[in-house]
């Protein structure tokens, strides 16, 4: 572990969680690499028993606001996601360069790359019912933000549309007060 990273384990509190793929490229930039990703996190969420308040997914980097989960700590979770979407992208041989992105800055085939994410994972524990709103508005508003969409409600790979509009969107999100 890096020199001075704690992590604040055993607590109940919710933890906001960021990770990145490999040298921030865009590698879930194609819909199919973000419903991947979705699928993913719903089955891990099963298998490990956290609760999901709420996350985004971007072209280069998730953001994740979860509980602690019954087996294991966030960091398992966030080992078994990362691999099992490394392994299903690697499945699927061929990745075409998503709009936008020069060929020569963009592997052609994900199999290329030495990894799919970067190592590690940023984590915040979020302690009040402000902090968590607070990160709930800046993962809805990443997308709007990097420029992809005009609103949040235009980006279905997040979790704004249960908290806009009280509907379920691409997974089911777990209600927390703090």
């Amino acid at each position: 572990m890096p020199k001075g990273l704690k992590r604040y384990y055993g607590q109940g509190q919710l933890h906001f969680v960021t990770f990145s793929c490999y040298r921030r490229l865009p590698l879930l930039g194609r819909v199919k690499a973000r419903n991947l990703f979705v699928k993913e996190l719903g089955r891990v969420r099963r298998e490990y028993g956290f609760l999901l308040v709420g996350y985004v997914v971007m072209p280069n980097h998730v953001h994740v606001l979860m509980s602690e989960p019954k087996k294991g700590t966030p960091s398992t979770v966030l080992q078994m996601l990362k691999q099992r979407v490394s392994r299903g992208m690697r499945k699927d041989k061929k990745l075409a360069t998503p709009k936008g992105q020069l060929p020569l800055l963009f592997p052609k085939f994900i199999a290329d790359l030495p990894q799919f994410w970067q190592p590690r994972f940023y984590d915040f524990n979020v302690y009040s019912h402000e902090k968590k709103k607070e990160k709930l508005e800046y993962m809805h508003a990443n997308p709007v933000v990097r420029g992809l969409v005009k609103h949040p409600k235009d980006w279905p790979w997040s979790s704004f549309s249960f908290y806009a509009k009280d509907e379920k969107g691409l997974m089911e999100i777990d209600v927390i007060d703090l």
